[in-house]
């Protein structure tokens, strides 16, 4: 390492990034511990400009995202910088949601910012106010409160809305969804103790809060449409584990649920499914993915597809305008993670900053929060023609591996993340392992060889 000062940690387990000279004891997102974190270089932007050169970039949306498009941009530029949330509160962890239904956490706790530290850093926070509109021929959006902000560039981070599903009975009083902090706190009013609670869509988030409502005393039934959950980060074997563990924690699974209807009056009081199973429920929550939140993007005439599509400077089809986060498609990918979105926002700052920096693409990587279960999961478990997969399940633990030429392509961690560090190194570096596999270990062994190089 140089001997320059280290201006940002990126947690390896989870990918957030930590803006200090020293890391958290814990990593604000996934609770990884400090010796998890690991130096981070920013790639270089233009040399900071003045003002009167980097002229105004308004951000409109204030996730990860959009505060990561902030930190990038002041850090590299002096421009005047306006960052716009729909939000009333301070931009917060969205990702930590669940946590706060659990209650490891507190509302103080939310916040990316204190909010002096948009003050002292120069950047005019609008908080409580929406974009109506865009004119990108003229360069201004205009604002729900009547006022309008002209830009030189512009940031689009608006992010994704909850998707729910046509299902009859969606719109009754008690069904909600978990997106923003007014969400939590509205289904935290909702669910006391001994409530009965159904979560439809069993995927990391449907997880997180069926485990964080059976922690304030709800009995909640878990429903996903696949065969097993959390399909898009695990293979069956290492589904079937989780299930167990969930289902000792006293959660009722419904694996292959087709969700028929929500029944009652005006007030959700229960979930019929189509082969004639109901559901009794005081509340019900829908967690089934979410769609990128494109209405302001089409309304100024920007390519969309799944999302705003961007080139490999994240900049859209408009040269003054730029998107990251969960309303951005890149190469035919909305990613809708937490890491990606942290990325795509520092890079999207510095390219509206007049840098030139460039977005190739990270494999995607979850840890799954609040059930207490060590769970990693990154890039492609699921092995093509040709790949070598290798897996294990040993003292109640689970381990998947996946090769192509020699290199570590994808992995599953269950029960134990030791080995994430030095795995997510692996797949993100393309490390030639042609030698360990000449081995021919057990995923076990693999699992361990990662461990002990784990620094």
């Amino acid at each position: 390492m140089s001997d320059q000062p280290v201006r940002a940690w990126r947690c390896t387990v989870c990918g957030y990034i930590h803006r200090e000279s020293e890391p958290p004891d814990r990593c604000p997102v996934c609770g990884a511990l400090r010796e998890q974190f690991e130096p981070y270089t920013e790639q270089p932007a233009a040399a900071p400009a003045p003002a009167s050169q980097a002229g105004k970039v308004v951000v409109v949306g204030a996730g990860i995202a959009g505060v990561s498009a902030v930190e990038s941009i002041r850090s590299s530029s002096s421009a005047e910088v306006v960052l716009i949330s729909q939000d009333p509160q301070l931009p917060y962890y969205r990702l930590n949601l669940t946590r706060y239904l659990a209650g490891e956490v507190t509302e103080s706790d939310l916040p990316l910012h204190p909010a002096g530290w948009y003050d002292e850093n120069n950047v005019q926070l609008k908080r409580g106010v929406a974009v109506k509109s865009i004119d990108a021929d003229v360069k201004t959006v205009e604002l729900s409160d009547g006022s309008t902000e002209s830009f030189d560039k512009l940031v689009l981070t608006v992010g994704a809305d909850p998707f729910v599903p046509p299902i009859a009975g969606a719109d009754k009083q008690n069904v909600t969804t978990v997106r923003t902090l007014d969400d939590a706190q509205r289904l935290l009013a909702l669910v006391g103790d001994g409530a009965t609670c159904v979560c439809i869509g069993g995927g990391i988030l449907g997880l997180e809060t069926a485990g964080a409502l059976t922690r304030r005393g709800a009995a909640v039934s878990l429903l996903e449409g696949d065969a097993w959950l959390m399909p898009r980060q695990l293979n069956a074997d290492a589904a079937r584990i989780l299930a167990d563990y969930v289902t000792d924690r006293g959660i009722k699974l419904y694996p292959k649920a087709n969700v028929q209807q929500i029944t009652g009056d005006r007030q959700a009081r229960g979930v019929r499914l189509a082969d004639g199973t109901e559901l009794p429920a005081d509340v019900v929550i829908i967690t089934t993915g979410i769609r990128s939140n494109l209405a302001l993007a089409k309304q100024a005439g920007l390519e969309t597809n799944l999302g705003v599509v961007v080139d490999d400077h994240l900049i859209s089809s408009h040269p003054d305008i730029l998107a990251a986060g969960d309303v951005a498609e890149h190469r035919k990918t909305v990613y809708g993670l937490w890491a990606p979105a942290q990325f795509q926002g520092n890079i999207a700052g510095m390219n509206a900053a007049g840098g030139q920096a460039e977005f190739g693409g990270i494999p995607p990587s979850n840890v799954l929060k609040v059930l207490g279960i060590d769970l990693f999961s990154i890039g492609q478990f699921d092995p093509d023609d040709g790949d070598d997969a290798i897996d294990q399940k040993s003292d109640g633990k689970y381990f998947r591996f996946v090769f192509r030429d020699g290199r570590l392509i994808g992995a599953i961690l269950l029960g134990d993340m030791s080995a994430a560090q030095p795995v997510t190194k692996a797949v993100e570096g393309a490390t030639d392992l042609s030698d360990l596999l000449t081995r021919k270990p057990s995923a076990v062994e693999v699992a361990g060889h990662f461990a002990e190089n784990a620094s």
